[in-house]
Order: structure tokens, then C-alpha cells, then sequence
């Protein structure tokens, strides 16, 4: 289990940031908590957003009948994108109590509530029985757990035998990297409550160790780079203005954290400290 007081800071920050995930980056009908996939098809923020989970669900096969577990599904963005788009039933889990509640409001305005659920749980203690799913879904919610093998243990137990597990997450280069590196990376970890992120070896070792097998890994980020570059953009644009409304209290220190860190994370990406990737394997 994650340790109590990580767990409460990303509860706390996800709290505090649910302001600016609804102005900046939120479009109507689409509550994705994640970054967007550019291809030829994709010519703006929304429609990017959504091409994400289309990537994933291709790459992992979904199909009718997919028992789905939605491993740190934010405000279920994707869970609903799947009930919507596939005949299966999806189990949404997030450690954030409001983002449970946003959750279920969301599938019930899509009128889909009857094939998603959703539940306060820790993706790595979840309480459900021995081989529940079929498919296990994490996009860019990895990243939070404190130690990665742990959440593999926990989707081996889960998954049925030939279960799928897909995550869309950030790789760090190498450990360690120069001290100045480690210093960029965490100043943009840090502010995301997030304690670190592991190499694409350390990956494929610990799902190794649990028993998975052909496991991939492709590195993506040229698909996301947009996206990336359009949350620099925005948080550099609004910059002085953030800061102006912290000083006036009208933002606190997760919020200017959140603003900071969406800065640094693209600094970062430019001095190859990490990339973003698609990880898929097998039980």
C-alpha cells in the first residue's frame, strides 16, 4: 500500500488543481486528465485528448466483453470513452474522493452509468478478487504509484490468465542522471506529487519479476509532443499572472507547484531527462 501521507498530497493536489484541469484542459464532454495524441488526423487540443484513448485501446485490443479495470482513472475521461465506444464494462478506482463523485456524474450525463462504476480504491490494494478483469488501463497514473513493482503485483492478482495491461507513462533516462538532471526532473515531479519515475529497464524488470511476459515498450513522444508544448505555452503565458494571484492569495502552494511544474516538465523533456511512452504486456 502507498504510504499515508504520499497518498494525502496526491489527493491534495488533485484537489487543489481541479480548477485549473477544468479551465485549461478540459473540453466538453471529455474529462481527460492526460495528454493528447497528434497524428495526421489530429488538428486540435480535443480531438487529440481523445486519440489517446483510441491509441491505447488499439494497442491493447480491446474488445466486446472486456471486463476493465481503469487503474487511477481521474474523472473518467477514459472509463466513460470505453463504455461509449466498446461493449464492455469498465471499473474505474482513484484515490481522490471528488474526482469518484465527478466521475459517476459524468457517465451518467453520457447515459452509459449502467456499464462503468467507480470507487475510492489504491490501484495497489484493491480489495477485488483474484482474476476480475480482462484488461487493466492506467494512463499516466503509474507515475504516482511509490513503488512501481507494487502496482504490478497488484494487476498480476487481478488480471485473468492472458489479461492485458496497457499504461500510457513518462520513463525517466537513466538513474541516476547528473545532479543538475535530477534536479530539473524533481523540480517538475515535485510539484505533480509525484516521487519519481522509473527507466524503461526498471519496468520491464519489475513486470518481469511478477510474471508478465511480451512486454513493449514504444517511446511516443513525438505523437505528444503537442500537447506537450501546449501546456509550456499556456503556463508560461500565465506565468506573472500566477504569481500575482499567489502573492494575493487567490492561488496556494500546490496550485503555484502544479503551475511551476508544468514548466519544468517540458525543460526536462528538452534535455532528454525523460519521454513519454506506451507500455503493454501479458499475463
Amino acid at each position: 500500500m502507498m504510504d499515508f501521507e504520499y497518498k494525502k498530497s496526491i489527493i491534495n493536489y488533485y484537489d487543489a488543481t481541479q480548477l485549473d484541469y477544468r479551465i485549461l484542459w478540459f473540453r466538453e464532454k471529455n474529462r481527460s486528465v492526460h495528454f493528447g495524441y497528434y497524428d495526421q488526423d489530429i488538428s486540435n487540443h480535443g480531438e487529440a485528448l481523445l486519440n489517446m484513448n483510441k491509441v491505447m485501446a488499439q494497442k491493447s485490443g480491446v474488445k466486446s466483453g472486456d471486463l476493465i479495470l481503469d487503474a487511477g482513472c481521474g474523472q473518467g475521461g477514459s472509463s466513460v470513452w470505453l463504455a461509449e465506444h466498446f461493449d464492455v464494462h469498465v471499473t474505474g478506482i482513484t484515490l481522490v474522493p471528488h474526482q469518484v463523485l465527478k466521475a459517476q456524474k459524468h457517465a451518467e450525463k453520457s447515459k452509459i452509468n449502467h456499464r462503468v462504476s467507480f470507487f475510492e480504491k489504491d490501484y495497489t490494494n484493491t480489495g477485488f478478487e483474484d482474476e476480475s478483469f480482462t484488461l487493466i488501463w492506467a494512463c499516466e497514473s503509474l507515475c504516482h504509484a511509490l513503488n512501481k513493482i507494487d502496482f504490478y503485483k497488484e494487476v498480476y492478482r487481478l488480471l485473468k490468465p492472458g489479461g492485458r495491461l496497457i499504461c500510457a507513462e513518462y520513463f525517466r533516462s537513466n538513474r541516476p542522471l547528473a545532479p543538475e538532471g535530477e534536479k530539473l526532473l524533481h523540480e517538475w515531479l515535485n510539484g505533480w506529487s509525484i516521487k519519481d519515475i522509473d527507466t524503461v529497464e526498471e519496468h520491464k524488470k519489475n513486470a518481469t519479476q511478477c510474471g508478465f511476459k511480451d512486454i513493449r515498450i514504444e517511446d511516443i513522444t513525438e505523437f505528444t509532443k503537442p500537447s506537450l508544448e501546449y501546456l509550456h505555452s499556456m503556463s508560461r503565458k500565465l506565468w506573472n499572472v500566477g504569481r500575482i494571484l499567489r502573492r494575493i492569495g487567490l492561488r496556494n502552494h500546490i496550485n503555484h507547484g502544479n503551475h511551476y511544474s508544468s514548466i519544468k516538465q517540458y525543460e526536462a523533456l528538452n534535455n532528454d531527462l525523460w519521454h513519454y511512452g506506451l507500455l503493454s504486456m501479458k499475463k
